[in-house]
């Protein structure tokens, strides 16, 4: 019951068109009140708090006998509520006097009533739909799914102890009897069978590479195509790198949509973003793809999280991973009907692989003719007269290795599709699957075709397929890490994880300690004139200190679980410009950037008076254990911290006051992605330098006349302030972009160090994009993947037993400890037998 009331209200909020935090501001309800009761989380509906939404929503008669009939079934006698406060208007119908007018077919029905949408949230919405139909239709032409048609995808219904009850997949009332739904189809009519499922709730089963994705795009692209708008826009998201223990389910759905639609980010009047007020308002269907890819721990957690919402959901999984969940959960999908992929037959093969291939000409009888390739296995597959034939038969059932199979042998030269029968070479099932797996990369890198690459057309580079499988395994063994959750999604802001964590830390040494010794080392030369010599000593002293402490704060974040920085999708605009208020987000922006600012200057400080500390042995034989020195050392950890700290952080946090989220226009791929992010980090140097300069000069200056007693005016000259502003403001920026900023640690990391050791090309950026071109790669909004997983586990498991010598591990039949008393046999040396 708890659903079908959070239904009705959802639709009732809907027609009103207010948002949760408006409702609550009008009723008096809590924002959290309000979302539990929505989502059906809520086992005790209490009837005062929905008359004060009833009256809030402005509630027709007929409205409040829905709302009756539900709390009827859960309150029997109920009674009205006294309210802290007085309603200004007073029911026109209180629930209780309707419960015994109502009736079961005035229950509410489980799809949302969008006719009554605000403006601002429909715009949104067809744009969302205009993006999501655009991209997917790119997808299917990237895997040729119709060249020359779509293989034959059919199911049949799910075995009934993976769904739920019929009466719940129905939402009928109780006592009314089910009625039978016919779920068996094929992949054009995927939208169809889903419009008969009224709870809007449909799980896909399938064993691995049998179409469950090809199946979710051509869903969502049947639902955007229908005569009449959808209620929901479908939107696909992998679930592999959702942790539901760590993040809730709607969280995690909007960080995806912001992540691949940056609009999105825009604020509405509530304060929240596009993505959360478009999920709030219950437009947007989630399809979910991959269950089976979230970590087997948290499967039944991931389970128990999507039972305790009431959004429609189409969900794919692989069968055995799905079941073992509901197995551990106790329950499966509530209110979800479900689907179970076929596999394909000899009769599909017959009909779609010669089409796929040119005919080839043989000799016969003294005369040439026209044959297939596919001729002579196609017939071996009909007749299934031998044991290659058979283990075949069971490889090419599944759409993913039929694609293998068709481009290794389809239309290339040098190979013939009858060498699969070869018994010698593939004596078994997984010889053969791991054959058409192995033989993908240097199929699809052997042949280079002409494409337009930006402007003008430009032939794609010529590559070395053993270099390219070298590649691609590196960047698949990143990706099954077995601390990594996202195991899917190839964020090019996340290759550079792939390295060290010491490592990195040590290049971020590095690379800060060179910004700040050049820019200390210039400033010196020009501004003071001192001799070479000694503006290298400068330099070498500012440039360690520089490096330690940014190394310091870097490897605090890394273990404060703040190592990835993810692209921030905005643009640079002035303040008051649009619809560009305080956020939550700004606001822990700046947070965050005056806490690292803040950290840093009091690293910065400890650093700095110990340089000072050695200058003044060098220079002017001070011991360092000198009361002076020491005293020194404190007042320039004071100092440091309020000049560069304080001065530092504030502007690198009112520098989120210049942050505006990016328009429709910038639909996320990872190259427009990679492009936005590079143009914002140089207009984010190009503020950050003068004002980090300016900052210091005048913020120096004032600090040092606060604290005229501890320190003399003349400690902090003018020459002083701009050689110490100077390098700050370029050396600050500098470090900033190149190292807390993700294009900058792409840069660093993935442009710069992987190639230099081999780990990656240097174009890492046209060599995914070429891979991507190819078909290996596709493309998930702002992310890549690797075509199926299946491809992507092969591919680390090649490049870990080639390249880091890992092996399958090998256990020993476990054998009972002996008798009490009997005598103890060591084992069995290593090697053995």
């Amino acid at each position: 019951m708890a659903g079908q009331l959070g239904t009705l209200l959802r639709r009732l909020r809907k027609q009103s068109g207010l948002t949760q935090e408006q409702l609550a501001e009008r009723s008096g309800v809590s924002v959290s009140t309000i979302r539990r009761l929505e989502t059906g989380r809520s086992p005790d509906h209490r009837v005062g708090t929905v008359n004060l939404l009833a009256d809030a929503l402005r509630a027709g008669p007929e409205d409040r006998r829905k709302l009756a009939a539900v709390l009827a079934r859960t309150h029997p006698e109920p009674t009205l509520e006294s309210v802290s406060e007085p309603l200004s208007e007073p029911l026109s119908e209180p629930l209780s006097e309707s419960l015994s007018e109502s009736s079961p077919e005035s229950l509410p029905g489980p799809g949302p009533s969008p006719s009554r949408t605000p403006g601002p949230l429909a715009g949104a919405a067809r744009e969302l739909a205009e993006e999501i139909r655009s991209r997917w239709q790119l997808e299917e032409e990237q895997r040729r799914v119709h060249d020359p048609f779509p293989l034959p995808v059919r199911w049949h219904q799910a075995p009934a102890h993976l769904t739920d009850h019929p009466e719940n997949i129905q939402r009928l009332p109780p006592g009314t009897a089910p009625s039978r739904m016919d779920l068996d189809g094929d992949l054009p009519g995927v939208a169809e069978v889903y419009r008969r499922i009224p709870s809007g709730r449909m799980v896909v089963l399938g064993r691995a590479g049998s179409g469950k994705s090809i199946l979710a795009i051509r869903f969502v692209l049947d639902l955007l195509a229908a005569p009449a708008a959808p209620d929901r826009v479908p939107v696909i998201f992998s679930l592999g790198s959702w942790d539901p223990t760590a993040t809730a389910l709607h969280d995690w759905l909007t960080d995806r949509l912001l992540r691949d639609h940056p609009h999105l980010a825009r604020r509405v009047r509530s304060g929240s973003t596009l993505a959360a007020a478009l999920l709030d308002a219950d437009l947007v269907l989630p399809v979910l793809d991959g269950f089976d890819e979230i970590v087997e721990a948290l499967r039944p957690d991931a389970l128990a999280a999507l039972n305790t919402t009431s959004l429609p959901i189409v969900l794919t999984s692989r069968r055995q991973e799905y079941a073992e969940a509901v197995g551990a959960a106790g329950t499966p999908l509530v209110w979800a009907a479900g689907v179970e992929l076929d596999d394909l037959t000899p009769a599909d093969l017959t009909d779609y692989l010669p089409r796929t291939s040119r005919p080839v000409t043989a000799q016969g009888n003294g005369q040439d003719r026209s044959a297939n390739a596919w001729g002579p296995v196609l017939q071996s597959l009909r007749t299934q007269d031998t044991v290659a034939s058979g283990n075949l038969t069971r490889v090419l059932n599944t759409p993913l290795m039929v694609a293998l199979a068709r481009t290794i042998y389809s239309g290339t030269s040098g190979t013939h599709p009858q060498e699969l029968l070869d018994t010698a070479r593939f004596p078994t099932e997984q010889a053969l699957e791991d054959h058409l797996l192995a033989s993908f990369v240097p199929t699809v890198y052997r042949r280079t075709p002409v494409r337009a690459l930006g402007k003008g057309p430009r032939r794609r580079p010529v590559r070395d397929p053993e270099r390219v499988q070298y590649w691609l395994g590196y960047l698949a063994h990143h990706l099954t890490r077995l601390d990594s959750l996202d195991q899917q999604d190839l964020a090019w802001w996340r290759i550079g994880d792939s390295l060290r964590r010491s490592t990195r830390v040590m290049i971020v040494v590095a690379v800060s300690a060179l910004c700040a010794a050049a820019a200390d080392g210039l400033s010196t030369l020009l501004l003071h004139q001192a001799a070479f010599d000694r503006a290298l000593v400068r330099a070498a002293l500012t440039g360690s200190i520089a490096g330690l402490t940014v190394g310091t704060v870097y490897a605090i974040m890394i273990a404060l679980g703040n190592e990835i920085i993810e692209p921030a999708p905005v643009r640079l605009r002035l303040p008051g410009t649009g619809n560009t208020g305080l956020s939550r987000r700004t606001l822990r922006t700046f947070i965050a950037r005056l806490g690292t600012a803040l950290l840093g200057g009091f690293v910065l400080g400890i650093g700095n008076g110990c340089s000072l500390a050695v200058q003044g042995t060098l220079y002017r034989d001070l011991p360092l254990a000198n009361g002076e020195v020491i005293e020194n050392i404190l007042i320039n950890m004071l100092l440091f911290e309020l000049i560069f700290g304080v001065g530092g952080g504030l502007v690198f946090g009112l520098l989120a006051l210049f942050e505006a989220p990016l328009d429709a226009a910038s639909a996320a791929t990872p190259v427009s992605l990679l492009a936005s992010h590079r143009a914002t980090v140089s207009r984010q140097v190009l503020v950050l330098a003068p004002l980090l300069t300016l900052t210091v000069v005048f913020g120096g200056s004032l600090t040092i006349h606060l604290f005229h007693g501890l320190v003399e005016p003349s400690a902090w000259g003018v020459s002083d302030g701009i050689r110490a502003g100077a390098v700050y403001g370029f050396a600050g920026s500098l470090t900033y972009a190149l190292l807390f900023t993700a294009w900058g640690q792409w840069v660093v990391f993935t442009r710069v160090l992987l190639p230099l050791t081999g780990r990656l090309p240097w174009d890492t950026a046209a060599f995914l994009d070429d891979a991507y071109q190819r078909g290996v790669l596709r493309q998930t909004g702002a992310v890549y993947q690797f075509r199926h997983s299946r491809l992507q586990h092969h591919l680390g498991d090649s490049f870990r037993r080639r390249h880091l010598g890992y092996a399958p591990a090998v256990f020993t039949a476990s054998v009972p400890p002996p008798p009490a008393g009997a005598e103890s046999v060591p084992p069995p040396p290593a090697g053995a037998e």
